[in-house]
């Protein structure tokens, strides 16, 4: 087993006013143990508090509680340099997105720049949801669309405003867009650190292993299409560009060359569309399972542990706009060896 030295860093992204800040200064001022170093983005926006950064005049400072603070005023890889000249001091890195933007080029910067993959990794984009607001924004606009897209973990924020069965509403409509997320309801961002922290974002199983069925479930979904359009809001949000989520799961080796072409081919041609890709391979004559993941055109795959005992099961998930699963399927078991 290759420990990974890298250090984990989170990605937390939300629109303005869903308590994404309120998750920040927690972080930044609430005893939780943990060793975290914080980027705040600024762009203008009043982030962390002010009251506990007013004394910074240099760009890193450290926090009563042990958490290191630093705000971005212009190249995140500059930061985050001049912040590892200080690894002693923290274990895990959060990177904090404006409010408006589509978390995937601070995402991507972890997997496009060759030493910050050596010294980094991405352990999850973490996006919260003001469930009461959320409405206005998930069907046109495409900020909101891609930050519950991108995410491996969703708080859906300030449930105390919302009835519950808007939250089961809202939180069936999120999964329809990502099934790959795990969603906490929260009040006042109120989370354990470790739900958040130390997710092992691109851990398929773990994700799996909260929700079993979620590959099952959108299959079944996708044979009724036909059949349950009066009792379903379809016409509301199936328009074209709806973001969708679709999961193989398929026994058998993998052609290793075939699969690298084909993943290759299907970011050329569908890239922009393809927000996030996420699996574990049974590549053909290897005994470890390999795990991939990309966010758009970025991609990484690497080897991970032993297949145990039991079928070699190779399971993938796609989040993007004009997903074809027919087409996507077919491709995949062109690949089988």
């Amino acid at each position: 087993m290759t420990t990974d030295a890298r250090v984990p860093v989170t990605v937390l992204t939300g629109f303005l006013g869903s308590g994404k800040t309120t998750l920040l200064n927690r972080i930044l001022t609430e005893e939780h143990g943990k060793r975290i170093a914080v980027i705040e983005n600024e762009f203008g926006e009043i982030g962390i508090d002010q009251a506990l950064v007013i004394n910074a005049e240099e760009e890193i400072f450290e926090m009563n509680n042990g958490c290191i603070c630093c705000t971005v005023r212009g190249d995140l890889i500059r930061i985050i340099t001049s912040l590892m000249r200080r690894k002693d001091k923290f274990d895990h890195i959060l990177v904090e997105t404006t409010g408006l933007a589509d978390p995937s080029p601070v995402a991507q910067t972890f997997f496009a720049d060759e030493e910050m993959k050596e010294r980094l990794k991405l352990d999850g984009i973490v996006t919260v949801v003001d469930a009461k607001h959320v409405w206005q924004h998930i069907d046109d606009n495409d900020e909101c669309q891609e930050q519950i897209a991108f995410a491996d973990i969703l708080l859906l924020n300030k449930t105390d405003l919302v009835a519950p069965e808007e939250l089961d509403k809202l939180e069936k409509r999120i999964r329809s867009m990502n099934a790959m997320a795990r969603i906490y309801r929260t009040q006042n961002a109120t989370v354990d650190m470790d739900a958040v922290l130390d997710i092992g974002g691109f851990d398929l199983e773990r994700a799996l292993s909260i929700k079993p069925t979620f590959l099952e479930e959108e299959t079944e979904e996708a044979d009724h299409h036909g059949h349950d359009h009066d009792h379903h809001d379809h016409h509301h949000h199936h328009h074209d560009n709806e973001i969708t989520s679709v999961g193989i799961e398929e026994v058998g080796a993998l052609h290793s060359k075939k699969f690298s072409a084909w993943i290759s081919q299907l970011l050329r041609e569908q890239g922009a569309d393809i927000f996030r890709m996420k699996g574990i391979v049974n590549i053909k004559g290897e005994d470890k399972r390999y795990v991939f993941q990309g966010v758009h055109m970025q991609f990484e795959s690497l080897p991970d542990k032993a297949w145990g005992g039991g079928p070699r099961l190779n399971q993938l998930v796609f989040i993007g706009r004009h997903l074809d699963r027919e087409a996507l399927v077919k491709g995949f078991k062109a690949c089988l060896a």
